[in-house]
């Protein structure tokens, strides 16, 4: 009885084709990157809503200072990675294109909860690290 290795071989190849960017969709470091920086459909975009959404994130255990919420498509998020964004500084991708985004500032005082935000709303150009293709930090000093 003779076995041919070709089909074996093929599906072999195939697996290892399809599977990176299957695993690269549960990356820990893209996943934070999305709890912390991405709402598809945000809800008021006020200080209020930086308010709950900082606190359902946990972002405020101690008060984050700064953090700002891209909203949109995770597609067009993951796009700056590739050809939806440019090199810009060291490691760094600036998107093509702008993004409507909430930033939410923390109003000072205590460090500890509860903590209160001040929002602010506009389109701008994102600055994201990107590792295998994905987001993985975004750069808040370019919102400042």
């Amino acid at each position: 009885m003779t076995v041919s290795l070709g089909p074996l071989l093929l599906v072999f190849m195939l697996g290892l084709v399809v599977t990176p960017p299957t695993l690269a969709q549960n990356d820990p470091r893209y996943k934070k990157f999305l709890t912390q920086h991405y709402d598809a459909k945000p809800k008021g975009r006020d200080d209020r809503y930086c308010d709950s959404v900082m606190r359902k994130r946990g972002l405020t255990s101690p008060c984050k200072d700064l953090n700002t919420f891209v909203h949109g498509s995770t597609d067009g998020i993951k796009a700056v990675c590739g050809t939806g964004g440019n090199p810009y500084g060291n490691n760094l991708r600036i998107s093509i294109s702008q993004f409507q985004v909430t930033i939410c500032k923390h109003r000072g005082g205590s460090p500890r909860p509860p903590c209160r935000y001040r929002a602010s709303k506009g389109f701008r150009h994102i600055v994201v690290a990107c590792e295998n293709g994905l987001p993985v930090h975004l750069d808040e000093s370019f919102f400042s």
